[in-house]
């Protein structure tokens, strides 16, 4: 090999060696951006602009996505990038929606109404460790056990803009949906977090098989929902998907128990009074 071809062929090796150090980046790239959303939220919040705030955290919640899908289509996954992406979660879907409800619901609802809101950010840090522990050096699950703390957080974020819509006040007139309904829903989210109740991954966006059409269809499909309907329609998603994981747990352990009955078989007859004294 002569030097002009040499020189070509090394040029080629760093231009591919820098464009590979792009693509190991970028994922860590979204992840900053979902903690610098995550941290904005919590900055308005305190300065009172709960609509923004909330925003924020739908932001993080898409970035959050982002890293992942980046991450597996790149090959780029790393430890350092999944304990990072853990650090930024309990950021912006722990405690950005725990100051929110804060401010929003429990600062003026007595001295130790906090309590509440910490229980939430426990519950979103225990979530985050289990996962971690659960798929170190493990194929990635295709259902989350307990719920994921994006889906939990961007839920109790989108609240309050749902909860100001014309749709919210024609469809939940009905409901004590104030203070009490918050405190069930931020209880609710964090033991469901902790819980071993399984939730659906979304489906892998592919052009080639069934399954990826439908992930393009439904990823379109929320895209198309969340640019029309926006908080009116996030906020119950968000409790679809909640629904739909409690449902599918208690269906599924009433199935349990009748085939274990089944396989046990019939239990045997009482004694008589007659028998007993025998």
């Amino acid at each position: 090999m002569n030097q002009p071809e040499l020189d070509r062929t090394t040029k080629r090796g760093h231009r591919r060696g820098r464009i590979r150090k792009v693509v190991v980046v970028a994922p860590s790239a979204f992840t900053l951006g979902n903690l610098f959303f995550g941290f904005w939220s919590i900055v308005s919040s305190i300065q009172g602009d709960f609509v923004q705030a909330s925003w924020f955290i739908v932001l993080a919640g898409v970035l959050d996505v982002l890293d992942g899908r980046v991450a597996r289509l790149s090959n780029t996954g790393t430890q350092f990038g999944a304990e990072l992406d853990s650090l930024a979660d309990v950021i912006s879907f722990g405690m950005a929606p725990a100051v929110l409800m804060y401010f929003l619901e429990f600062a003026t609802a007595g001295r130790f109404a906090w309590v509440l809101c910490f229980l939430y950010v426990v519950a979103v840090a225990l979530r985050l460790a289990r996962y971690n522990v659960m798929t170190a050096d493990r194929p990635t699950p295709r259902w989350f056990t307990g719920l994921p703390s994006p889906a939990a957080g961007m839920t109790l974020a989108i609240y309050y803009p749902f909860s100001q819509t014309e749709w919210s006040a024609a469809s939940m007139a009905y409901l004590d949906f104030d203070r009490q309904g918050i405190v069930i829903l931020l209880l609710g989210l964090s033991v469901l977090m902790v819980s071993t109740v399984q939730f659906p991954r979304w489906p892998r966006i592919g052009f080639r098989s069934a399954r990826g059409l439908l992930g393009l269809s439904a990823h379109l499909g929320i895209i198309i929902g969340a640019a029309v309907g926006k908080a009116a329609f996030l906020f119950p998603l968000g409790l679809a998907y909640t629904t739909f994981g409690i449902v599918r747990f208690t269906i599924l352990r009433l199935l349990d128990r009748s085939e274990l009955k089944r396989w046990r078989g019939p239990s045997p007859p009482e004694p008589t009074q007659e028998e007993s004294d025998q």
